[in-house]
């Protein structure tokens, strides 16, 4: 059941989402090459905490940690460790919180110092998916209109849609109905209406988009091999068109 928000319920949204963008955001200052995913962790989880936030992720489903840290082959729910980055790698960091009973979510991919041209190219692609995605997020628009944007996109540069890993909507929980693939035929799905409110995460592979799960049981993996990337937006509808929310206020 899609539960549709009041204009005070997004504001609330907006506040919670203006948190994990923050965070994200000093997130960005932090990622250098040395240090580990576990401390990138830490401080992500002390600055949700130091703004009257609760870190959404961890002991979800039994999820060990406040920040999902997945590096090169790693799609999403990647582990923090004491891994230090490298130069060259690229981070994909997934933070949400709640907030006065609100859930924030997003996501985004950081590059570790001087990276490849392939590697750019994936993360502007996924980025730019993204773009593409919540542009069609507007009242009239078949939820398959989203999805087709982010899938037409990426396979125009020779990438490929993760099929297993969908976004979601969002509310007073994390995960609310619809689910939201980055894969699929436009004009198909649920109608979308003012007041939802959605989280779109194109994770986008260099190779094929088969992924495979490691032995902890959460951190997702490319089954060649081959580099991912992972954006998101915590968005809602309006009559007005699409209304980010998971930006710096």
């Amino acid at each position: 059941m899609v539960i549709l928000k009041s204009p005070e319920e997004i504001e609330k949204m907006r506040e919670s989402n203006a948190i994990v963008a923050d965070v994200l955001a000093l997130m960005r200052e932090l990622v250098e090459p040395g240090i580990t995913t576990l401390e990138l962790d830490r401080r992500a989880e002390e600055a949700a905490r130091s703004r009257g936030s609760v870190p959404a992720f961890k002991g979800y489903g039994g999820f060990p940690f406040s920040l999902c840290t997945s590096v090169n082959e790693e799609v999403v729910h990647g582990f923090p460790s004491k891994r230090e980055l490298k130069e060259g790698d690229i981070v994909s960091l997934d933070f949400g919180v709640c907030y006065n009973g609100y859930f924030g979510d997003s996501a985004v991919t950081i590059p570790v110092g001087s990276i490849s041209e392939s590697a750019r190219r994936l993360m502007q692609a996924t980025k730019e998916s993204l773009d593409q995605g919540i542009s069609n997020a507007v009242p009239g628009n078949r939820l398959g209109d989203i999805s087709n944007a982010v899938q037409r996109h990426v396979e125009a540069g020779g990438f490929s849609a993760v099929r297993d890993y969908v976004g979601h909507g969002i509310g007073k929980n994390l995960h609310e109905d619809p689910p939201i693939p980055n894969f699929g035929p436009p004009g198909r799905g649920i109608l979308l209406k003012a007041g939802m409110v959605i989280a779109i995460e194109p994770m986008i592979n260099q190779g094929t988009y088969e992924v495979d799960v490691k032995q902890d049981g959460w951190t997702v993996v490319t089954r060649d091999g081959k580099l991912s990337a992972h954006f998101e937006h915590t968005l809602a509808i309006t009559d007005e068109g699409p209304r980010v929310l998971s930006v710096v206020s």
